[in-house]
């Protein structure tokens, strides 16, 4: 039997990341039992690099980046774990789970490439056009740069 195609799905600590993931967990699997899922799942966490939050120097400054890359890993086990049990709760069993340093943009297009993906999922955090072109657009850049199909979950304005 051949291997199931991959889905990459990006998250982050973000309410917009766990909307996009529930959704798509409810669209791609909740009519396919356990056994018959359409894809194999990689979540794939980008970890901020400490370095790259804050330019800190000077004396005392290595024990900040000490406690600030201890929240950071913190965060990202958090982020992971969420993920992980929203799959679970959905009866998505099989995950993988990618949790690298880095750029967000830069982890999940090598993820991508790394799993030989078929899709890549992403939230969208809804920045207007000035916050866009100030903090970059993670999505924008998937679509531009993964290579494979990219879906943007939107979650609704209410």
């Amino acid at each position: 039997m051949a291997e199931k195609p991959v889905m990459v799905i990006a998250v982050d600590e973000s309410e917009h990341s766990f909307y996009a993931l529930e959704w798509t967990l409810d669209h791609f699997f909740a009519k396919s039992g356990p056994d018959h899922h359409p894809f194999s799942v990689v979540l794939v966490h980008a970890r901020r690099i400490a370095a790259s939050v804050i330019g800190v120097s000077g004396p005392g400054s290595g024990k900040f980046i000490t406690v600030l890359e201890t929240d950071i890993k913190n965060e990202a086990t958090k982020t992971v774990e969420k993920a992980t049990e929203i799959c679970n709760r959905k009866s998505v069993n099989e995950v993988r789970v990618e949790v690298n340093e880095g750029d967000p943009r830069d982890v999940i297009c090598e993820v991508v490439d790394k799993y030989h993906a078929s899709i890549l999922v992403v939230g969208s955090h809804g920045y207007g056009a000035i916050k866009r072109a100030v903090l970059g657009s993670v999505s924008d850049y998937c679509a531009h740069q993964a290579n494979c199909s990219v879906m943007i979950v939107k979650k609704p304005r209410i």
